[in-house]
């Protein structure tokens, strides 16, 4: 396991299509079912928000949310596992809530694994409740195609 400095310092900026390939190292450290390349070029492409979490030009996070008829979509918030636990999180989730906020949506959803108990923590603590549960959303964390695993869908107003 890689020390983390102890001046860990983090810039929240936009995702740059350079980033990418950071961006997949974070993805794949933390997702048994994460993203492909495609996928995040087609969220730049269409000018989803997309942030990276940087830390002395080293991707350690990103978030991406879509906002559209006053919802804000969070569609991925990503901390790499070394770097999760220090605030990173939710300083992203923060920060695109204040940007769906300027953008005039007036609430909030997302999808969260079941067994993701440290993200359904800090979405609580930022004010989000469960709403409803998706019935086998995800493939299951081991990979295998028999099993799938079910998504808390959460909101809360702006």
């Amino acid at each position: 396991m890689a020390a983390i400095p102890q001046d860990l310092s983090i810039t929240l900026r936009g995702m740059l299509e350079d980033d990418l390939p950071a961006v997949l190292v974070c993805e794949r450290a933390a997702y048994a079912s994460p993203w492909t390349e495609g996928i995040f070029r087609d969220c730049l492409r269409v000018r989803y928000d997309c942030l990276v979490a940087d830390s002395n030009e080293m991707i350690v996070g990103h978030s991406i949310i879509s906002v559209a008829a006053g919802e804000c979509h969070v569609l991925n918030l990503c901390v790499h596992p070394l770097f999760q636990r220090l605030g990173i999180g939710r300083r992203m989730l923060r920060r695109v809530l204040a940007l769906a906020r300027r953008r005039q949506a007036d609430s909030a959803f997302l999808e969260v694994r079941v067994s993701n108990t440290g993200a359904v923590s800090l979405y609580q603590d930022e004010g989000f409740d469960v709403i409803g549960v998706r019935k086998g959303y995800y493939p299951s964390a081991d990979a295998n195609p028999n099993r799938r695993e079910d998504a808390l869908m959460m909101g809360r107003a702006l």
